[in-house]
C-alpha cells in the first residue's frame, strides 16, 4: 500500500518547519498587505479579509494562531503575504506563512503523534502529528481543515 503523500512545506517560526497535505490547498497567493481588511472585534491571529476571486477571504496568522509571535510585528514587516488557500467542504481560508520551502513526499507511516508536553498548547487542535526529516529536526504536519473549524470562526461569521 502506498503511505508516501505530497505535502507542501513552509517555515514557522524562526527555526521551525511545517507541512500541509497538498490535496487540502487551492492555492498560493502573494497578498498585498494594503489590500487586507482589517476587521474589528477579531482574535489577535485574524488578520483581515482579502478580495480573492471575488469572494471573502478570511486570513490568519498562523504563526500567531500557533502560538508563536506573531509575524506581522517588529520590523520584518513585508508588503506583500504568502498565504495559502485552504479549503475544507467548500470553505475556504487564507493562512499567512512567513515563506515557503518545497513540494515534499513524506511516508505516512512514519508520522509520529504529538504530546503535550513538546508542543504548544495553541498548536495540539491544529497538529495532525509530527515527522523527524534527516537531520533530526520535526517536521510539524498541520491539519488545514481543523484550522476551518476552529471556534474562533463560529462566533464571528
Amino acid at each position: 500500500m502506498e503511505t508516501k503523500q505530497k505535502f507542501l512545506s513552509f517555515s514557522l517560526g524562526v527555526r521551525d518547519t511545517a507541512v500541509i497535505p497538498l490535496e487540502q490547498i487551492t492555492e498560493v497567493v502573494q497578498i498585498p498587505l494594503t489590500e487586507i481588511c482589517g476587521v474589528p472585534q477579531m482574535p489577535n491571529c485574524v488578520v483581515g479579509i482579502y478580495n480573492w476571486r471575488g469572494e471573502m477571504l478570511w486570513l490568519v496568522d498562523l504563526e500567531e494562531m500557533l502560538g508563536y509571535s506573531p509575524l506581522l510585528q517588529g520590523s520584518n514587516v513585508l508588503s506583500k503575504m504568502m498565504a495559502l488557500v485552504v479549503e475544507h467542504e467548500g470553505k475556504y481560508l487564507g493562512i499567512l506563512i512567513r515563506q515557503l520551502i518545497d513540494i515534499d513526499w513524506l511516508d505516512t507511516q512514519q508520522m509520529k503523534q504529538p504530546s503535550g508536553e513538546v508542543f504548544y498548547p495553541e498548536m495540539i487542535p491544529f497538529l495532525q502529528g509530527y515527522f523527524i526529516n534527516d537531520s533530526e529536526q520535526m517536521i510539524f504536519n498541520l491539519d488545514a481543515s481543523a484550522m476551518l473549524q476552529t471556534s474562533i470562526w463560529r462566533t464571528h461569521t
